[in-house]
C-alpha cells in the first residue's frame, strides 16, 4: 500500500497568516472607531446648528422660533394663523410629540412648530410649512423642549442615543453625571418631565435620550 505524504505549513506561512489576520481585524476596528467619531462630531455638529439657528432666529425677530405670535403675517407661505405660537417666551410642548406633517392647516404644540419657522426663515434646510423633526445619527429624533429634566430653560433632545456613546458624549462635553450639568439624559423608556432627575449612570444596553442646554 502506498501512503500520500501529507505537507503541513510552515511556522513561516502560519506566521504570514496571522499577520494578515491582525491587519485584518485592525482595520476592522480602525474603521468603526472613525465611524462613532463622524457620529459623534455629527450630534455635535447638529446641537451647534440648531442653538445658531435659534438664536439667529430670535436675533432677527426678536421671538422664538415655534414660539412666535407673528409668523403667519411674517412669512407669506402661511395662510392661516395656527402656525402662530403665543409669544410668552418659552417653546411650549413635548419634544417627540407626533408630527402632523403639515403646520400651515393643523393647530400643533410650539415644539412641532419650532422646525417650521426656522425652515420658514430660511436657517434650516426644507419647506416651511414641514414641522418634522431631524434625525440625529443614531436613528432618534431631534427635538427641543422647555424645561426638561429640570434644566432651566429651553433645550435640544436627541432621542435613542446607544448607552457606550452617551458615555462618551458624557465624558467629552460635561460632567459624566446623566443627572447634573448642562447635559442631562432619560431611559427612552421615561420622560424627559419638566421636573425630576436624569439617569446618574449610563449602561450599555440601554438607549438614552439626551438633553442640552442651549
Amino acid at each position: 500500500m502506498q501512503f500520500t505524504k501529507q505537507r503541513g505549513f510552515t511556522l513561516v506561512e502560519i506566521a504570514i497568516v496571522l499577520v494578515i489576520v491582525g491587519l485584518l481585524i485592525g482595520g476592522v476596528l480602525k474603521g468603526q472607531e472613525m465611524i462613532t467619531n463622524a457620529k459623534l462630531k455629527r450630534l455635535e455638529s447638529d446641537n451647534a446648528g440648531i442653538a445658531a439657528a435659534m438664536f439667529s432666529y430670535q436675533d432677527r425677530y426678536l421671538q422664538l422660533p415655534g414660539d412666535d405670535n407673528a409668523a403667519q403675517n411674517r412669512f407669506s407661505v402661511y395662510t392661516t394663523a395656527t402656525v402662530n405660537g403665543d409669544g410668552d417666551g418659552a417653546i411650549a410642548g413635548v419634544w417627540n410629540v407626533a408630527s402632523t406633517n403639515n403646520i400651515m392647516t393643523t393647530a400643533t404644540d410650539e415644539t412641532n412648530k419650532f422646525f417650521g419657522h426656522l425652515r420658514a426663515a430660511g436657517l434650516i434646510p426644507g419647506g416651511a410649512i414641514d414641522d418634522t423633526k431631524p434625525s440625529n445619527a443614531y436613528g432618534g429624533q431631534i427635538g427641543i423642549q422647555n424645561g426638561a429634566l429640570d434644566i432651566g430653560g429651553h433645550v435640544t433632545i436627541f432621542g435613542a442615543i446607544e448607552g457606550p456613546i452617551a458615555k462618551i458624549i458624557e465624558a467629552r462635553l460635561d460632567d459624566g453625571n446623566g443627572n447634573s450639568g448642562r447635559i442631562q439624559s432619560a431611559l427612552t423608556s421615561g420622560s424627559m418631565v419638566t421636573t425630576g432627575s436624569g439617569a446618574a449612570t449610563y449602561t450599555d444596553d440601554n438607549r438614552y435620550n439626551m438633553a442640552f442646554r442651549l
